[in-house]
């Protein structure tokens, strides 16, 4: 069993002890959880990352004197092997958009339970984006063009020799949509999907779904 060790970022003293207390008991799942500390600002984030080793940041998006969502590029970049999962009260689809373009690899409501909270650390711990239950997003991302309409970023596509089917997937996996979910859009099949993101992913030389989501967003396809 692989242990992790994990991070909660929230300044509710009542909600992060609860984190710990519901990790700590946590059995029967693929990992064991250390935690490492409770951090309620992000200088306290910053320490942590600077003199530990954490897998994993559990990361209010509301903290005192800190603007999150600013903070995660840093974050990111001090260290990368941190995968973070953004927990939250808020479900404004801009906010979820914000937090996946900044470097979020997961994002979930404080409301959900605790198995919804164990499937996602796995999600994101085994490298894949993780969008939690209750969010809906389709107001965040109505931007997205029709494809019959010609390519959203034709200089971006010829850069990276994408054509006009792989645009067309990276606009849906910028939607956080699984292979399965896209398939059912396009009416074509789950293998399908799975070989043009392989392409995709390929061309752009990047190896996780958050790369492919955050680039669709900083190019406007989403």
């Amino acid at each position: 069993m692989r242990r992790l060790n994990v991070l909660v970022a929230d300044d509710h003293p009542i909600f992060a002890e609860g984190l710990q207390a519901v990790l700590s008991r946590s059995d029967g799942g693929k990992f064991a959880y250390h935690i490492q500390g409770i951090a309620r600002t992000g200088l306290q984030i910053s320490d942590w990352l600077r003199f530990g080793s954490t897998d994993l940041l559990l990361l209010d998006l509301n903290l005192p004197e800190t603007d999150s969502l600013k903070m995660l590029p840093t974050v990111k970049k001090a260290s990368a092997q941190t995968r973070v999962l953004i927990m939250t009260l808020f479900d404004d689809p801009r906010m979820v958009k914000a937090a996946f373009k900044a470097g979020a690899d997961g994002y979930m409501l404080k409301s959900g339970t605790q198995a919804e909270l164990l499937e996602a650390i796995e999600e994101v711990v085994q490298g894949h984006t993780y969008l939690g239950k209750g969010i809906a997003l389709d107001k965040a991302y109505s931007g997205i063009q029709d494809s019959s309409n010609g390519l959203p970023d034709k200089q971006f596509a010829g850069k990276y020799g994408l054509t006009r089917r792989e645009i067309e997937i990276m606009q849906h996996i910028g939607r956080a949509l699984s292979n399965k979910e896209i398939a059912d859009q396009l009416f074509i099949s789950d293998q399908t999907v799975s070989v043009h993101r392989k392409n995709i992913m390929r061309k752009l030389r990047v190896n996780s779904t958050a790369s492919l989501i955050k680039i669709a967003f900083e190019h406007h396809l989403v």
